[in-house]
């Protein structure tokens, strides 16, 4: 009797032993998927809705720029809810000197090509006649920030507080080349050059009449190569890596 009550003891010992093994291990994995988001907030305006947007990163995500913003189901422009910094105020890491030239230093640069569909949606010309923003158009800091390195969660919010409206997202990374867009396809055109795969559009439509809490964008279209205008192509079929950049973005409303 002693024998078989020291050899069960020594069982249910192992089985304890595996357990705390097993929850080690889940909870390092848990700590492990925290340590790889990163957490951040806009302030604009006014919010009536708070949102919290999920970004999950793709295989080809490699420092894209982008911008997130509400317009009303006819298209038709609301706010700006964040634009990466270098794209928001036109100063970048490394400065242009002339096309196709930098210095190792910040300094102001025009890629019209970067994010053009947000841009002419803002409706904000710049000194030059490009949409997209320069030091004097820049976006107000409140909704910008540094291009995050992995997976994020942006907490913001719009002033909508009531019926439908559109959540979209422009992301483009530069020099994405594929067979369809090389350096060759456009040779005299410097904007082009800085983009190769033009930028993609994702959209969701989101009702704040119904008791649904998490939208999920789809792609809907890229937008002009070289940014000469705020035009978006539905076809998407020229459009390899750029498409697995982002692997998921979805919206919760708090």
């Amino acid at each position: 009797m002693f024998n078989f009550g020291k050899s069960k003891l020594n069982k249910m010992r192992q089985l304890i032993y595996l357990g705390f093994i097993i929850i080690f291990i889940s909870c390092t994995s848990k700590q492990r998927i925290t340590a790889d988001i990163e957490e951040f907030s806009t302030s604009p305006d006014l919010v009536n809705t708070p949102l919290e947007i999920r970004f999950m990163r793709g295989e080809a995500f490699n420092h894209p720029s982008f911008a997130i913003w509400v317009e009303d189901l006819a298209g038709n422009y609301i706010e700006t809810l964040y634009v990466t910094h270098y794209v928001a105020t036109g100063i970048f890491g490394r400065g242009e000197i002339e096309p196709g030239k930098w210095k190792n230093e910040p300094g102001e640069v025009r890629r019209p090509a970067s994010l053009p569909y947000w841009a002419h949606k803002r409706n904000i010309k710049a000194p030059d006649g490009l949409y997209i923003p320069s030091p004097e158009t820049a976006v107000p800091d409140a909704l910008t920030g540094a291009t995050p390195t992995q997976n994020f969660i942006l907490r913001t919010g719009t002033r909508i507080k009531e019926g439908k409206f559109k959540l979209l997202l422009e992301i483009n990374q530069p020099w994405d080349s594929n067979e369809y867009w090389n350096n060759a396809k456009f040779p005299d055109d410097q904007d082009y050059f800085t983009s190769l795969q033009p930028a993609l559009v994702y959209e969701t439509t989101i009702d704040l009449n119904v008791r649904k809490k998490e939208y999920f964008l789809n792609p809907v279209g890229h937008s002009h190569p070289s940014g000469s205008n705020g035009d978006l192509d539905t076809n998407l079929s020229t459009i390899t890596t750029a498409r697995n950049i982002v692997k998921s973005i979805s919206v919760q409303i708090q």
